[in-house]
């Protein structure tokens, strides 16, 4: 079973004109703790910034399923409803979960929902499909934690 935590990332960048802006970007980290979420955000976002950077918030994300797509660019929350019947009450019964899908747009990411979905027994609805401001994900990786421990 899989922890992740959604850590935003502040820190400043050039723009396009040369002028110095602040940017604050999502990401998704598969970590056991708060504490090893953001030791992992930061070593995964040092080769990518210069300068300094803050991780100026972590939070739980209940996130049952991700599905990704390396020909996608975003990141998508799905809101799916599981359906069975309580055969005590005679009534459906439906538990929601969030997933995420990664594509390129709305279409791909029902598609790459289905997909995802295909060996599925159990009945199921789509509530909905969200865009996300997700910007990357980073998977519990045994080796990186290894390095986190020393």
């Amino acid at each position: 079973m899989h922890n992740w935590f959604e850590c935003k990332v502040k820190y400043e960048k050039s723009a396009g004109d040369g002028k110095i802006v602040s940017v604050s970007e999502n990401y998704l980290v598969d970590a056991l703790s708060f504490t090893e979420a953001e030791a992992r955000i930061i070593k995964e976002m040092k080769p990518f910034i210069s300068g300094e950077f803050t991780v100026s918030n972590i939070k739980r994300a209940r996130i049952s399923e991700l599905f990704p797509n390396e020909n996608g660019d975003k990141w998508y929350r799905c809101k799916v409803f599981f359906v069975s019947l309580d055969e005590e009450k005679g009534v459906e019964k439906r538990t929601g979960v969030a997933m995420m899908v990664q594509a390129s747009n709305v279409k791909e990411a029902w598609d790459g929902l289905q997909e995802g979905m295909k060996g599925s027994l159990a009945d199921y609805e789509v509530a909905s499909i969200t865009e996300t401001l997700i910007m990357d994900v980073y998977t519990y990786d045994s080796e990186t934690s290894t390095e986190l421990q020393n």
